[in-house]
This record gives C-alpha cells, sequence and structure tokens, in this order.
C-alpha cells in the first residue's frame, strides 16, 4: 500500500496530467482569504444574495458622515434639541427622558428586552439604538414602520400613553413655563416661541447629529488589511456568503431599511405582535419589522423586536437553524393573517468554529462605549 504522502501527490499529478486543479475552498485557505478581501470592495468574493433581496442589496462599505456637526450654524438647534432630549418633563410623570431608553452609554438604548414606561410598566418592544438613526430615516421608522420622519418618530413616545404618557398638544405650553427655555428657542430659531413643531425639529436635529464612531472593519476597508484577524475576516467572508446574513444586513449601516418576517410573531399567543401589519392592515405585512442596523451590535444586547436573546449566541444559532417557520394549524387553513416567515431564512449548516467567526467580525463593526455630556436642564 502506498504511503498517504505518496498516494495524495500521485492523486494531485494524475489531476493535473487530465486538465484540473484541486482547489481548496476560499474560507478554509486564510492567504487567498486574505488577498482575496485585500482587494477593492468592488472586487470582492461575490455575495450569496437571494433574487428577492437584489432590489435593495447594496454592498457594505464605510461608515457616512451624519448630514448635522456640532461645529456648524446649526450648532445653537442641535444643543436645544440635545437638552429637550435628556429633560424629564417632556414626560406626563416628570420622570422619563427619551434618554431613559436612549442612553448614550448604551449605544443609545437601554439594554432592556422591553422598556420601562410611565408608571413601571413593560412596553412589548426592544429599544432599537439611535446611532445613525439619520440614515434609516429615508424610510419609515420604529420597529413597525409607523414614523415617516424623524420629526413625526420624536414626538409618538412622548404622546404614548405606556411611554411618556404626555399629551403633546400640552406640552409647547408645558415647556413654555420653564423661562430658562426661551433663550435656547431664540438662539435656535430667532425668537421664543415655542410649539409643537419646534420642539419635533429640534429633537429630530439633535438625532440627525449622532454619528456612530468608525469602527476596525472602518479601517479595513480604508486600506488597512492587519485591523482584521483571520478569524474576523472569515467571519466577514462567511457574513457575505453561507451565513447570508447580507441579504438583510447590507450597505455602510448593514440593513436593508425593510421590513421581514423573521418568525417571532407569536401569532394568536400571549405575546402576539403583528409587526408592521397594525400600520398598513396588509396581510402581508404580518409579523414583518425593520432589519435593524448592525453597527454597534454587540452592545445593543439583547436583540430581536422583543429583546428575546440576551447572548448573540443564541442568535446566530437561531438563525443557523433556519429560525421558525410556524405551520397552519386545525382552523387556520384560510386565515388570511397567519404569519409566513421570510424565505429568506433557511438553514445554514455554520459549523461551531463558523458561528464564532461570524461572532467575531461583529466585534469588528462595534466600538467603544459612546460618551456625551449631559447637558444643564434648563429652569
Amino acid at each position: 500500500m502506498l504511503a498517504p504522502r505518496l498516494s495524495f501527490y500521485l492523486v494531485l499529478l494524475s489531476g493535473l496530467l487530465l486538465g484540473f486543479t484541486m482547489v481548496v475552498p476560499l474560507a478554509d485557505d486564510p492567504a487567498a482569504l486574505r488577498a482575496a478581501y485585500s482587494r477593492p470592495v468592488a472586487e470582492w468574493p461575490a455575495p450569496t444574495v437571494d433574487s428577492a433581496a437584489r432590489p435593495h442589496f447594496r454592498e457594505l462599505g464605510e461608515l457616512p458622515r451624519a448630514p448635522v456637526a456640532h461645529t456648524d450654524s446649526l450648532k445653537p438647534l442641535v444643543e436645544l434639541g440635545k437638552t429637550l432630549f435628556f429633560d424629564p418633563r417632556l414626560s406626563g410623570s416628570g420622570q422619563i427622558s427619551c434618554s431613559s431608553c436612549h442612553d448614550p452609554e448604551r449605544s443609545f438604548t437601554d439594554n432592556r428586552s422591553t422598556s420601562v414606561g410611565h408608571g413601571h410598566r413593560l412596553g412589548k418592544r426592544n429599544a432599537p439604538s439611535l446611532l445613525n438613526v439619520w440614515a434609516v430615516a429615508p424610510a419609515p421608522l420604529f420597529w413597525d414602520g409607523r414614523a415617516a420622519t424623524l420629526e413625526e418618530q420624536a414626538l409618538i413616545p412622548v404622546d404614548d400613553t405606556l411611554e411618556m404618557h404626555q399629551v403633546v398638544k400640552r406640552l409647547p405650553r408645558k415647556i413654555s413655563k420653564v423661562k430658562g427655555y426661551r433663550p435656547l428657542f431664540k438662539q435656535a430659531y430667532g425668537t421664543e416661541a415655542i410649539d409643537g413643531l419646534r420642539i419635533a425639529h429640534a429633537l429630530a436635529t439633535f438625532q440627525r447629529s449622532l454619528q456612530g464612531r468608525r469602527a476596525r472593519f472602518d479601517k479595513f476597508l480604508t486600506g488597512h488589511p492587519e485591523a482584521l484577524n483571520d478569524q474576523e475576516l472569515l467571519g466577514l467572508h462567511l457574513f457575505r456568503t453561507k451565513a447570508r446574513c447580507i441579504n438583510c444586513h447590507n450597505g455602510p449601516l448593514f440593513t436593508d431599511n425593510q421590513f421581514h418576517n423573521d418568525g417571532l410573531t407569536y401569532y394568536g399567543r400571549e405575546l402576539q405582535d403583528l409587526g408592521r401589519y397594525t400600520v398598513t392592515k396588509k396581510p402581508e405585512d404580518v409579523g414583518r419589522f425593520r432589519t435593524p442596523s448592525l453597527r454597534e451590535v454587540l452592545r445593543t444586547r439583547p436583540w430581536m423586536h422583543n429583546g428575546m436573546f440576551d447572548e448573540m449566541d443564541g442568535v446566530v444559532g437561531m438563525y443557523n437553524n433556519g429560525m421558525l417557520h410556524p405551520k397552519r394549524k386545525a382552523g387556520q387553513e384560510n386565515d388570511p393573517l397567519f404569519p409566513v416567515t421570510s424565505p429568506l431564512l433557511k438553514p445554514l449548516g455554520l459549523t461551531e468554529p463558523e458561528r464564532d467567526a461570524l461572532i467575531a467580525f461583529l466585534g469588528t463593526i462595534t466600538t467603544n462605549s459612546y460618551r456625551i455630556e449631559r447637558p444643564k436642564l434648563p429652569q
């Protein structure tokens, strides 16, 4: 019997003589993988993108710049919006501010499964990060897309009886009673007049200034291949190919800004949430939720619209299994609202080292804790 090494070379030689080459998969060759991803993004290996996802697909890219800077002529308006954002007097109880659920040091989330609102009652959904929210704003906002603009989005939680429990129509008069706000509005708008439109606009402008930090992945994209180690680079490749993440989490913000059903509707059960359907009333939107940005993802736990997962292993494991695809039960055969899980979600067959690599890559788009100086509230 031939020695194993000799046998290998004979097989290789015979393959070459016949005109074939033995190709090592790119994911199994760290050197080849690094060479492939050291090229310009347009020359990277082809991503695995389904035809249904193609219309909204954009290749991964550098973090864009926020449209509003603190140093420009809008600074007084940004500072006014920031002050309102941190002011608990916007709530009916005087105890809840926008920053209660969107804490800068928690990447503008609250790290709770679902947020705590008025009277210490729990909401139904997880508070998404506001970092880079301006890049999402051209599309409908919130998990269910019920707000068309940042201005509209700014006051919905204020008016919600479960969240901040403040009648919005009464808010301008309430803020007007705070003498210290008058000069802030004058600096921002030229007059001391305070109304709902100005409050919403100031809050929205502050949110347009929320610029996430550049991550190691951004450094990698700008000619620094050493910014990602071999495991992280494998994770990037898997993210774009075998793991299929890029179907929904694409573009510079790692989101397609679309709505998808991930199988977590809990239809007909206690935790039921019909998602986008509550806004559009279209049966096909039952259970669809906005694709969240994955920027800063390892700091925004717990994850999913209901905060179901507190460990990224669990999230990746669920996607590896293809998520949940509920089957109709007796009596549901003709139910037009029965939710259908997105066909983009299917079993992946990721090995444990591949799952670890994928999570390692997510670390390259996560940065240090975001710090912001809290304003002194006017009196």
